[in-house]
């Protein structure tokens, strides 16, 4: 079994819908309206760093706050009550925090109907929009700058966004292609790539190492480089015993 008939073995194993209930997807997952998602998968990705357990408890906290329902809660303005609560919600990310997203996100969607704007190829693309939506008023809690991370998060919520095969991942924008999208680059997935590609991989974690590993998963499917994030992940998560060769 060569290297892509292994990666696509670990990708059938983890891609699975009972993934969904132990991944912070479940919460985009639950609401139908593109705005309510679109905001969950916002919120939700923020926080998606640490240990598993600790994310899923935040991120339901984080919805009570929000009545589950969260566009209503953007455009109610509800959050202008949160500007001084040293209330904390996720590590270091506290309900002033919250604020200040929810403040960014209601100047948004005051003038459009959906953040998918942003990353799509008119606009210049999947690398321009994280820089764009880095650059929006109080975003740097979302995503760091281009040149310095490799907005692991944010190009997290762009697969639940943007892959469309059905199981895990939600696919409601459809003017961005799946074969567009950067690997979120975590802990898990970076240990395991530089196994597979370490002389071929920059030093240090940054945007150009993400480019280069979605480079190379695109050798094994251009369409969909980053359904392999199931694989690179399920596998350093799970500490499997690694069964790939170098290239």
């Amino acid at each position: 079994m060569n290297q892509k008939e292994q990666l696509d073995e670990l990708v059938r194993e983890f891609n699975v819908p009972s993934f969904i209930e132990r991944d912070p997807i479940r919460f985009p997952r639950r609401f139908t309206r593109l705005q309510d998602i679109e905001v969950s998968a916002v919120l939700t990705s923020v926080i998606t760093w640490g240990k598993r357990s600790s994310i899923l408890n935040d991120a339901d906290k984080m919805h009570r706050v929000m009545g589950y329902a969260p566009y209503d809660y953007i455009m109610s303005k509800e959050w202008e009550g949160l500007r001084h609560s040293r209330k904390n919600i996720h590590r270091t990310f506290f309900e002033h925090d919250l604020h200040d997203l929810c403040r960014s996100l209601y100047a948004y969607y005051s003038e459009n109907e959906s953040l998918e704007d942003l990353f799509t190829p008119e606009n210049g693309g999947v690398l321009k929009g994280l820089a764009r939506f880095g650059a929006m008023a109080d975003m740097r809690h979302v995503t760091a700058s281009i040149d310095t991370s490799p907005c692991k998060r944010t190009n997290l919520m762009l697969r639940w966004l943007v892959r469309n095969d059905g199981i895990v991942d939600l696919g409601v924008w459809t003017k961005i292609r799946p074969a567009d999208l950067i690997i979120p680059l975590d802990t898990h997935v970076c240990r395991i790539a530089r196994r597979l590609w370490s002389n071929d991989l920059p030093k240090t974690d940054r945007m150009a190492t993400a480019l280069k590993i979605t480079e190379r998963l695109k050798d094994m499917c251009p369409e969909d480089p980053c359904k392999y994030d199931f694989a690179l992940f399920g596998l350093g998560e799970a500490g499997g015993v690694f069964p790939f060769s170098r290239l």
